[in-house]
């Protein structure tokens, strides 16, 4: 017998039943501050396979999000985002910040306490229907992580897919996560009427390394094995080497291993950035630094002395070391088209055409 989930409600109510049964009107009186002012919020649950994580399950008022035109990110660009928070727990995550608007911590909170827009397919209809003028490409996974765990619990992305595919709108999606594969299908479908790009993150060769610092993630190997299915379902994958940790991952053993790896699954392209870190992120990197590889503080205060980007000189070197590795396996260099697949820098041009479907 399994145990039921964990449902906090208020007031006088039926006892917490099993996740098909539950109650979605209640409002959790236990919520954290932050959370309790949402009037949007509909409950929090807890549950047995997701053990320490809270899920807090609101309804979203939009989907379809314009990011402003002066961003230091993603100017101009469309991002959609169905959770908050992210269960792969990635030390260094840059998007940690965004958890303090709803006053959590940018540490576990940001692990732990994830929000789940229940109703974004809902309203993403919603919005693809009422505007006059489409948004001309939609970025996932410049946030927090689409699929996460939680995906695996909610499937929010099918009907999201689902919709974008509609209304002929194209997307990228960039990924650590293996729950993609679920997907595939309606990529391919996706892929024969719009644009669709795909990118799995996979930097860190060593498996004790990578669940130190990415704890919710799926290994490294899984996420080469989701880069094959992808190929093989007749999808580009490009991987993105990042972030590449100074001292850590960057040894050009470390990347001539991860470039070869890279290549035998079949991706089609790579992209790399370093360590990239923002600010709060920067003392959350830093404390787990401490405690797992203390002798590297004094060089990361080095390279980061100037913020929260690593010093150019070193930029320098792992282009100097990385590129030739790309060339003698065989992988194209990444440029600006790479940057421009999935919305990194802003809009720079029109997307391309759909590709036309073929056997193989």
């Amino acid at each position: 017998m399994t145990s039921p989930e964990k449902e906090h409600t208020r007031g006088d109510g039926p006892a917490p039943m099993r996740w098909d049964r539950q109650r979605t009107d209640a409002v959790d009186d236990t919520a954290l501050p932050g959370l309790a002012r949402l009037s949007t919020l509909v409950r929090s649950v807890r549950t047995p396979e997701f053990q320490g994580v809270t899920f807090h399950e609101i309804l979203a008022k939009s989907a379809l999000n314009k990011v402003p035109d002066d961003a230091r990110m993603l100017p101009g660009e469309w991002t959609l985002n169905p959770y908050r928070g992210c269960s792969h727990a990635c030390r260094y995550c840059f998007a940690r910040p965004t958890h303090t608007r709803l006053a959590l911590n940018m540490a576990e909170d940001f692990d732990r306490e994830i929000i789940v827009k229940v109703n974004i397919v809902e309203v993403l209809k919603g919005e693809l229907a009422r505007k006059r003028k489409l948004p001309p490409r939609v970025a996932f996974g410049t946030n927090t992580d689409v699929y996460q765990r939680a995906e695996g619990r909610y499937r929010l992305m099918p009907g999201i897919i689902g919709a974008l595919t509609a209304a002929r709108v194209p997307f990228s999606i960039l990924t650590k996560g293996t729950l993609i594969r679920q997907d595939l299908p309606l990529l391919v479908t996706a892929s024969a009427v719009t644009t669709v790009h795909l990118g799995i993150s996979v930097s860190l060769p060593d498996v004790e390394m990578q669940q130190s610092v990415e704890p919710g993630t799926a290994t490294t190997r899984a996420r080469l094995d989701t880069v094959r299915a992808i190929r093989e379902a007749g999808l580009d994958c490009t991987v993105f080497l990042a972030p590449v940790l100074p001292g850590l991952s960057d040894s050009s053993a470390q990347l001539e291993e991860m470039v070869r790896a890279v290549a035998q699954a079949g991706a089609t392209g790579v992209h790399w950035t370093p360590l990239y870190l923002a600010s709060g992120v920067k003392e959350v990197f830093f404390d787990w630094l401490r405690i797992h590889h203390p002798e590297l503080l004094d060089t990361y205060t080095t390279l980061y002395a100037k913020g929260s980007e690593v010093l150019p000189d070193y930029r320098k070197d792992m282009r100097a070391r990385l590129f030739p590795l790309l060339t003698r396996y065989g992988l194209p260099l990444p440029d600006q088209a790479t940057d421009d697949k999935f919305a990194l820098h802003g809009r720079r041009g029109r997307p391309e055409p759909p590709r036309q479907a073929t056997l193989f």
